[in-house]
């Protein structure tokens, strides 16, 4: 015959009630988080995009959310591992390397442009002898932003009929020398991916290897990014992606997506997913890539007049934080795509978005507010 201790019976009820109760809370309370970043993501999309993905990580776990179509077309659903065009989000792994360099001796932040590239900076007024590779990363050097005289930008036709050029990074440079300097070298701030294209160059130069080989061999393979590549001038994206759209501010929208990304070389030709891009902000921040020495010069920076008290590094931007404090990261603009990432200095939290289309009013805002409250979260 069994018979029941009613005490102990009734301690185990309750334990049980309170076990399942606080299983419930906690239930809720991840609902609640996930819940947080979807709605983040429907609010950007709802701003007039085609596609938005997000990842977010912290004390809470790794979240992730996605609205819209991957394709248009075809009607796929956008998903969390879908690859994009990250932009200059790209600066980020080019100043990794060029640090990497610095640490091994084989370069100083201090060497001049005309040191490794004699003669590429030259003409109207320009002068490599005067700009340092901090200048470079730092976007101090003054040098004129060839991407605002890129005819490939200037409009919906004008894309079509250029989308599949290849361009050298010397094409590029002397694109950007064909105009005077905006100010001389470490006198202003000003955004200019010509500086990344002569970072690029300059890892050529003192490795004997492309920027694309050195970021896979030291960044890429390293860390596992199975989903990021370097391009070069393939147009396409491998694998689930999502496809890119732009109506080059008044033009019909078209699908941007194949793309020959030689035109943005290492300032902005890297393709990546949500997922990628965590790990690497996250090991970046964590000095899993730097050495404390490089990592304290990439994160010493300049006023930069991009986001109210935003400042600039070496391929990286520090914004403020709503909560007090502040977080790293690069934002990303390519036709069709737009990337906003960010990582706190101790790398324990981090978040990525990712839209695609025209966008409208509020969109660039409410992707910034995502980062922000993501990274704030209690």
């Amino acid at each position: 015959m069994l018979t029941i201790n009613p005490r102990r019976y009734g301690a185990a009820v309750l334990v049980g009630a309170l076990a399942a109760l606080m299983c419930a809370s906690a239930a809720e309370a991840a609902e609640a988080v996930r819940g947080s970043l979807w709605s983040q993501v429907k609010a950007i999309k709802e701003t007039g995009n085609v596609a938005v993905v997000a990842e977010a990580t912290g004390p809470r776990g790794h979240r992730f959310a996605s609205a819209g179509k991957a394709d248009a077309d075809t009607g796929t659903p956008a998903m969390s591992y879908d690859a994009f065009r990250i932009g200059s989000a790209t600066k980020t792994f080019t100043a990794t390397v060029v640090l990497q360099l610095v640490g091994e001796g084989r370069m100083s932040l201090d060497d001049t442009v005309e040191h490794w590239l004699p003669g590429v900076v030259s003409g109207n007024g320009n002068d490599g002898s005067k700009i340092t590779i901090r200048q470079l990363l730092q976007h101090t050097s003054g040098i004129f932003n060839y991407t605002a005289d890129l005819p490939e930008l200037a409009s919906t036709e004008d894309f079509q009929a250029g989308r599949y050029t290849t361009y050298t990074p010397a094409q590029l440079v002397a694109i950007a020398t064909r105009h005077a300097p905006d100010f001389a070298p470490g006198t202003g701030w000003n955004y200019s991916n010509t500086n990344y294209i002569l970072a690029g160059m300059v890892i050529d130069r003192v490795t004997g290897h492309t920027w694309q080989d050195e970021v896979t061999r030291r960044i890429i393979r390293p860390l596992g990014l199975h989903r990021t590549s370097t391009p070069g001038t393939n147009p396409s994206i491998p694998g689930p992606h999502l496809h890119g759209y732009s109506n080059f501010g008044s033009g019909p929208t078209i699908d941007v997506t194949a793309f020959n990304p030689s035109a943005a070389g290492a300032a902005g030709e890297i393709i990546s997913t949500t997922t990628d891009l965590t790990t690497f902000y996250t090991a970046l921040m964590r000095g899993r890539l730097l050495a404390p020495a490089q990592l304290a010069q990439m994160q010493a920076t300049v006023p930069a007049p991009i986001l109210p008290g935003a400042r600039y590094g070496l391929g990286l931007m520090w914004v403020p934080l709503s909560c007090g404090g502040g977080y790293f990261g690069h934002a990303g603009d390519v036709p069709g795509y737009s990337t906003r990432d960010g990582v706190t200095p101790d790398g324990r939290r981090a978040a990525v978005v990712e839209r695609t289309g025209n966008g409208g009013p509020g969109s660039e805002q409410a992707m910034d507010t995502l980062i922000d409250e993501q990274l704030c979260e209690a």
